[in-house]
C-alpha cells in the first residue's frame, strides 16, 4: 500500500506513510476523543494525529479480514471517508479506537454485500517485515510461524477470524468485540476463545509434529 490520496472535503491526506512530525514533541497528545473533536472544529492536524495513530492497526485488520488487498484497501479508504464525513456529529460516547473498528466492520459487511459475487477471491502474501539484524535461522522460523498463522486464520470460520483480529490488531476487549460486531457479549467472548483455541492448535503442531519426528 504506498502513496497518499486527498480526501476533497479537506485535503486531509490519506496515506499509509503518514507521520505527523509535531505530534512526537508535544508534551502532552490529546486523546483520540478530544483530537476528533479539535478536527470537527476545524483542526486538520489532528485529524492527522489520528490517522498516523489509527492506520496501520487498521489496515492489517481490514487485510487479514478479507484476505484480499484490492478489497482491503477499498473498505480501508471508504473508513476513513466516514470518519471524515461523520466529524461534526461525533460525540466522544464510545472509545474513538472501538468507534473506528465498528465503521470498519460496516464498511466490510457492505462491501461484501455490492459484491457478494467476488466475496470467494482471496489472494493473501502474509507480511514479511523483520529486522535486517536478525539471524537467519530465527527469521526462517518466524516466516513460517507466521505463515501457519495466516494458514490457520484462512481455515475459521469468518465471525471468529474477525473477533481474533479486533483483539489482536485493534486490541480491543469484550466488550469491545460485540459492540463493533454488534453481537452479545456471550457471543464476542466465545468466538475469540474457539478463534484462539483453534490457531494455538494450529501454530503448534508442526512444531510437536517435528519434535516426535
Amino acid at each position: 500500500m504506498t502513496g497518499c490520496d486527498t480526501t476533497a472535503e479537506t485535503g486531509a491526506p490519506i496515506c499509509s506513510s503518514a507521520v505527523v512530525a509535531y505530534a512526537g514533541g508535544m508534551e502532552h497528545t490529546p486523546d483520540d476523543g478530544a483530537l476528533m473533536l479539535r478536527y470537527a472544529d476545524g483542526d486538520v492536524s489532528a485529524f492527522e494525529t489520528l490517522y498516523a495513530r489509527h492506520n496501520d492497526a487498521l489496515y492489517r485488520y481490514l487485510l487479514r479480514l478479507t484476505y484480499h488487498p484490492p478489497t482491503a484497501e477499498d473498505v480501508f479508504q471508504e473508513t476513513w471517508g466516514k470518519v471524515i464525513k461523520a466529524r461534526d456529529g461525533y460525540r466522544p460516547t464510545a472509545k474513538f479506537r472501538t468507534w473506528l473498528f465498528r465503521i470498519a466492520h460496516n464498511c466490510f459487511v457492505d462491501h461484501l454485500r455490492r459484491h457478494r459475487r467476488h466475496a470467494g477471491d482471496i489472494e493473501f502474501d502474509p507480511e514479511t517485515l523483520s529486522a535486517d539484524t536478525d539471524a537467519p535461522e530465527l527469521e526462517t522460523e518466524r516466516a513460517l510461524a507466521r505463515r501457519r498463522l495466516e494458514a490457520a486464520l484462512a481455515d475459521i470460520p469468518a465471525e471468529q477470524r474477525e473477533a481474533f483480529l479486533l483483539h489482536e490488531e485493534a486490541g480491543l476487549g469484550i466488550d469491545q468485540i460485540a459492540f463493533v460486531t454488534g453481537v452479545d457479549r456471550e457471543a464476542a467472548k466465545s468466538r475469540l476463545r474457539y478463534a484462539t483455541r483453534k490457531l494455538r492448535a494450529a501454530i503448534e503442531e508442526p512444531r510437536d509434529a517435528l519434535e516426535a519426528s
